[in-house]
């Protein structure tokens, strides 16, 4: 199973009186995503499923893909890991999977699938990690085909 990271771009900052979940994309965050929904386009699979946050600004950075995405409260900046493997059904699902969320929980989760305890990884607003779970030896591994930053594209 294929299971694609993509943390949202650059959102404004919190400010009083503004829910969390309402913050908007900055300028800069919606160039972030419009470049890397091209490049996730051209390398997506059809048939990929697209959960994405709650959250406006993770709506805005899959809007550009251009592709029907389901809204999973699973991925809310304030709920857990398991909530969101539950979600995309990892690693049984038969199809790749495209997540849209927040830091640190997605840092969180890509350390814990490739073997890293207790840490985390610095996900850079807008980049995606794309992740695949194989059988080896009868042991079950994850392993990282990519990491991309829309800066690079």
């Amino acid at each position: 199973m294929d299971l694609i990271i993509w943390r949202h771009a650059e959102a404004e900052d919190e400010r009083e009186g503004l829910d969390d979940l309402e913050r908007a994309l900055t300028p800069k965050g919606e160039k972030q995503a419009a470049r890397m929904a091209r490049w996730l386009d051209q390398h997506l699979p059809e048939n990929a499923r697209i959960l994405c946050s709650p959250a406006l600004r993770c709506e805005q950075t899959v809007l550009p893909l251009g592709r029907e995405y389901k809204v999973r409260d699973e991925l809310a900046p304030d709920t857990g890991a398991d909530k969101l493997l539950a979600a995309a059904d990892w690693p049984h699902s038969s199809q790749a999977v495209l997540v849209v969320g927040h830091q640190p929980r997605l840092g969180q989760l890509v350390a814990r699938l490739i073997g890293v305890k207790n840490g985390d990884f610095p996900i850079r607003k807008g980049a995606v990690w794309w992740l695949r779970s194989r059988e080896r030896d009868g042991h079950a591994q994850t392993v990282v085909l990519t990491v991309q930053s829309p800066e690079l594209l």
